[in-house]
């Protein structure tokens, strides 16, 4: 208990200085190193909220919950189909405002895979054997990314962002017997690239203040 009070104590006035925001946006997503199984990019969402510390100074924060649909599509000698995998992002990244309107951002993430799961034709059929694939994929996935963020007026943000993973997508899958392994798995180590385009509105903080004054 005395460590929580402790913790909202050191907390509390960088949260009453910082922007609550809302964000969503549109995700490009791909796998890296799966030439063998074709993979090709996927299209999905993300949306989320996150505090921040706003264009006030040169250096600041950004911290961000995400839930990001992901994945990516494939096809093989035996069958196409897509791979779905949905996140909760957690990014940390610290800002760099080169003016009140641009804003440059850097920093890591760690993901938690919720759910996954596979669409596969085969063979021309709609037949799907992947009923249960979590087993083959590593629950927290973290990397970096960077980019850049514009705020024309008010709360107003529109940016892009890109992600990269260092941590394997799938467990470790030495022990399995070759034919037990879906053909959706590529034959070495793959990993997460993911492209960010998002809007988004601040409330609050130090913008807020700022424009009081103007």
């Amino acid at each position: 208990m005395k460590k929580i009070i402790i913790f909202l104590f050191i907390a509390c006035p960088y949260v009453l200085v910082a922007q609550i925001g809302i964000k969503a946006g549109i995700n490009f997503a791909n796998v890296t190193n799966a030439s063998s199984i074709n993979a090709s990019s996927q299209s999905g969402f993300h949306a989320g909220v996150f505090m921040s510390s706003g264009t006030k100074g040169i250096m600041g924060f950004r911290t961000e919950l995400l839930y990001s649909k992901q994945g990516y599509n494939y096809k093989t000698s035996t069958n196409t189909g897509n791979v779905n995998l949905n996140y909760i992002m957690l990014p940390q990244m610290m800002a760099i405002n080169i003016t009140k309107f641009i804003q440059l951002q850097l920093g890591g993430q760690i993901a938690f895979l919720m759910n996954a799961t596979v669409d596969s034709a085969t063979n021309g059929t709609s037949a799907n054997p992947y009923e249960d694939v979590m087993s083959y994929y590593n629950k927290i996935d973290f990397g970096y990314g960077g980019g850049v963020e514009f705020h024309p007026f008010k709360g107003l943000l529109i940016g892009a962002r890109v992600n990269i993973s260092l941590g394997n997508l799938y467990a470790d899958l030495g022990t399995t017997p070759p034919g037990d392994i879906p053909s959706f798995i590529p034959d070495i180590d793959v990993k997460n690239n993911l492209f960010q385009v998002f809007a988004g509105w601040t409330f609050g903080g130090s913008q807020s203040k700022k424009q009081k004054g103007q």
